[in-house]
């Protein structure tokens, strides 16, 4: 009988480890992403704060688009940065959600094998 408890809580450790390893490993592509983002947003603010000191009349300003640039307004350019802004706001709530749902099922899985660990010394004390 003790065999068959010390393997079912082997067992149970094994599963809660590679949990834990690929949950881990969630949350911290999920922090690279959210960084990336940040990064991305900060990027469009400057640039947007630099359009702002340009003269619209004056200034030629040009788009990338894969290998080649395109002439385009300004305030065309500004609706861009702030699509992209918003999208990447969007982006970062979606992945702050997603790692907070990640934490807390680690959290819930770690329960359950420390209840299960008392449980089974409780039914082998007695």
């Amino acid at each position: 009988m003790a065999k068959e408890v010390d393997i079912e809580l082997k067992k149970a450790f094994e599963e809660l480890q590679k949990k834990m390893v690929d949950t881990t490993q969630k949350i911290k592509l999920a922090d690279i992403q959210i960084d990336s983002s940040k990064k991305s947003i900060i990027h469009a603010q400057i640039t947007q704060n630099e359009l702002k000191d340009l003269n619209a009349e004056s200034t030629r300003l040009y788009e990338g688009v894969g290998r080649m640039f395109i002439l385009k307004d300004i305030c065309e350019i500004q609706g861009n940065l702030d699509n992209k802004i918003k999208s990447f706001e969007d982006k970062i709530k979606t992945m702050e959600a997603n790692k907070q749902y990640l934490e807390r099922n680690l959290k819930d899985s770690e329960n359950n094998l420390r209840e299960m660990i008392i449980s089974r010394k409780g039914a082998t004390s007695t």
